[in-house]
């Protein structure tokens, strides 16, 4: 797999070219490039390997990220990288992938990559013969409806950071802070999730990927989570779950 990393700060480009190292060694960077100019110099040259995905800041020494893609009407897959929350609506209306808040934790990077290899893997071929005894493709739920009061709210599961139980009753809490009650357990929520974005951490905490920002190393076979929004609590990895966990954050 080959990555172009389009960023200006020196420093800012080696710590993501390690990051991306350290989490798949066998992602090739193709080159680092400071300038919306030489960005676009390059992916005209048919003569350069065209990158599967382009990590690219917004604000470059001369011109705004967005140009290079505006001007090349550009098909490939994008990471925004940037310190400005201001521009993600705009990304998303590209053919962004994440858009990533510096500074960039290597879990948020991981996650990233992990949805841009799903999003573009290439299904088995299917033979005539057995189209019809395929299995239908799993589908987990997005869309929770809740009630505070008089008012209903609707959330996707992109919302959610994390599902807790708090007096006998599950909780979910979004990234915004704000919590409600749902009507599932995390028994039922373990099959209904996305199990890429959702991992059951212990009987009463399940956590998305995008929530965590720290990992602790408490003792042999004991991890301690830092969350985003932070629990009231400190969230544990169950021991008995700790290899899978790890399992989890690698796919």
């Amino acid at each position: 797999m080959n990555v172009l990393i389009v960023e200006d700060e020196y420093l800012s480009a080696e710590r993501l070219r390690k990051m991306i190292e350290d989490i798949d060694a066998s992602i090739h960077v193709l080159a680092v490039i400071p300038s919306v100019f030489d960005t676009i110099a390059y992916l005209q040259n048919k003569s350069n390997t065209s990158p599967d995905l382009i990590f690219l800041d917004i604000h470059l020494e001369d011109d705004n990220g967005f140009r290079i893609v505006e001007s090349l009407n550009l098909t490939i897959p994008v990471i925004f990288t940037t310190a400005f929350d201001e521009y993600a609506l705009k990304a998303f209306k590209t053919n962004s992938i994440d858009y990533l808040l510096k500074p960039i934790s290597p879990l948020e990077l991981q996650a990233s990559l992990i949805k841009f290899k799903r999003l573009n893997a290439t299904p088995p071929p299917v033979s005539a013969a057995n189209t019809a005894d395929a299995p239908v493709p799993e589908k987990y739920k997005d869309r929770f409806l809740c009630t505070a009061g008089s008012r209903i709210f609707t959330f996707t599961s992109p919302e959610i950071a994390y599902f807790v139980i708090e007096e006998k009753a599950t909780f979910l809490r979004l990234f915004d802070g704000r919590h409600f009650a749902v009507e599932y357990s995390l028994d039922k929520l373990s099959q209904l999730m996305d199990p890429v974005r959702f991992f059951r951490i212990n009987r009463s905490l399940m956590v998305s990927i995008n929530a965590i920002r720290n990992i602790h190393t408490i003792s042999a076979g004991k991890l301690k989570i830092d969350l985003d929004p932070a629990l009231a609590q400190e969230a544990y990895v169950s021991p008995d779950r700790v290899s899978a966990f790890k399992n989890w954050l690698g796919k």
